[in-house]
C-alpha cells in the first residue's frame, strides 16, 4: 500500500470540517487504497471541540487513517501536507461591512498562505471552500507567490453537483445520467449555472441534450438558475445552519477529479485561475467547465457562447473584478 499522505483540513471543528474528516479517512478523498494522516487546524477557543473530533476518528477506527494532528498551532498544521482543504475563514455577522468581513479573512489567510508556502510540500494542492472563496483564494495566492498558481483553486462543485441534482430530479433519472453542465463566475448568488453543453441519458437509455430532456426552457432560463443560485440560503432557511454534508461531499468530488482525473467526455467546474478564456479577465480565481488529468487542470475550450450566457458570465466576472479590487485595498493598507 501507498506511503501515507497528509492532508490539511482548517476551520476541523466546525459543521463541514465534522462532515468533511470521516470522508477523508474512509478514502473518499484521495481513494480506497491511499492511507492518509489527517493535519486538522482551528482556532484555540475550539480546541475542546477539535480534540472531540480527534477522539470521534480514533473511535470509528478507520483503516486508511494513520495519524492526526490536532492543532491552533498552523505551522504545525502545514507541515508537510500535499492536500490542504481550507474549510476556515471568518463569516458574515449581521450589520457587518463587507470590508470588514474581508479584512478578517484576509489576516486569516496571510497566516495560513505564508506557513503553506515554508511548510507544506512543494506541490501541495489547495482547495478552498471559506466564503468568499474565489477572492480567498486569490488572497492566499498573494501571501504564497511560491506555490503554482494551477495549485490555488475554489470549491465551485458543490454548485455543479446541486445543478446536477436539479436536472436529475426535473427529468426523473439517477444523477448519474446527468453530465457536463457548467458553473461559471463566483461562488455567490451571481453564478452562472450553464446547461447549453449538457447531456442527460433518459431512463430508456438514449443520450439527449439537457434542454431537448427537461424541454422547458422558461424553467431553465429562471427558476433552475435562481434554484442554484440561492440554493445555500435555502438550506439555512430549513435547517438553520449553512451547508455541510453536501459541502463536504463536494470537496471530497472536487478533490478526487483534480488527483485521478476526470473521465472520457465528461467535464466537472472549479473554481481557477483565468488566463483570459470566453473573455473572463485574466487574474480573476473564475469558475469554469474543465476536465482533470495527473494532477492538471484545463479550461474546456471551444464551447459556443449566446448572449445570454455572455451577460451572465460578464455579470459575476464584474462581481469577482470588485471583490478582488476591495482586497487589494486591505492588503495595500
Amino acid at each position: 500500500m501507498a506511503e501515507p499522505v497528509k492532508v490539511l483540513v482548517t476551520g476541523a471543528a466546525g459543521q463541514i470540517g465534522y462532515a468533511l474528516v470521516p470522508l477523508i479517512a474512509r478514502g473518499h478523498l484521495l481513494g480506497p487504497d491511499q492511507p492518509v494522516i489527517l493535519h486538522m487546524l482551528d482556532i484555540a477557543p475550539c480546541m475542546d471541540s477539535l480534540k472531540g473530533v480527534e477522539m470521534e476518528l480514533l473511535d470509528a477506527a478507520y483503516p486508511l487513517l494513520r495519524g492526526i494532528v490536532a492543532t491552533s498551532d498552523v505551522v504545525e498544521a502545514a507541515t508537510g501536507v500535499k492536500v490542504a482543504c481550507m474549510v476556515g475563514g471568518f463569516p458574515r455577522k449581521a450589520g457587518m461591512e463587507r470590508k470588514e468581513v474581508m479584512g478578517k479573512n484576509v489576516s486569516i489567510y496571510k497566516e495560513q498562505a505564508t506557513a503553506l508556502e515554508k511548510y507544506a510540500d512543494k506541490d501541495v494542492k489547495v482547495v478552498v471552500i471559506a466564503n468568499p472563496a474565489n477572492t480567498n483564494a486569490l488572497v492566499l495566492k498573494e501571501y504564497a507567490p511560491g506555490i503554482p498558481s494551477k495549485n490555488i483553486t475554489c470549491l465551485t462543485r458543490l454548485d455543479h453537483n446541486r445543478a446536477l441534482g436539479q436536472i436529475a430530479q426535473r427529468v426523473g433519472v439517477p444523477v448519474i445520467n446527468v453530465k457536463n453542465v457548467a458553473i461559471w463566475g463566483n461562488h455567490s448568488s451571481t453564478q452562472y449555472p450553464d446547461v447549453n453543453h449538457g447531456v442527460v441519458k433518459t431512463t430508456e437509455g438514449v443520450e439527449k441534450s439537457i434542454r431537448e430532456a427537461v424541454a422547458d426552457d422558461e424553467w431553465l432560463n429562471g427558476e433552475f438558475i435562481k434554484v442554484v443560485q440561492q440554493r445555500g440560503a435555502a438550506i439555512i432557511k430549513m435547517r438553520k445552519f449553512s451547508s455541510a454534508l453536501s459541502a463536504a461531499s463536494a470537496v471530497c468530488d472536487h478533490v478526487s477529479n483534480w488527483i485521478r482525473g476526470t473521465p472520457a467526455g465528461t467535464w466537472v467546474s472549479m473554481g481557477v485561475f483565468s488566463d483570459g478564456s470566453y473573455g473572463v479577465p485574466a487574474g480573476l480565481i473564475y469558475s469554469f467547465p474543465v476536465t482533470t488529468k495527473n494532477g492538471d487542470w484545463e479550461i474546456v475550450q471551444g464551447l459556443p457562447i449566446d448572449d445570454f450566457s455572455r451577460a451572465k458570465m460578464d455579470a459575476t466576472a464584474a462581481e469577482l473584478v470588485e471583490e478582488k479590487a476591495l482586497a487589494d485595498s486591505i492588503i495595500k493598507e
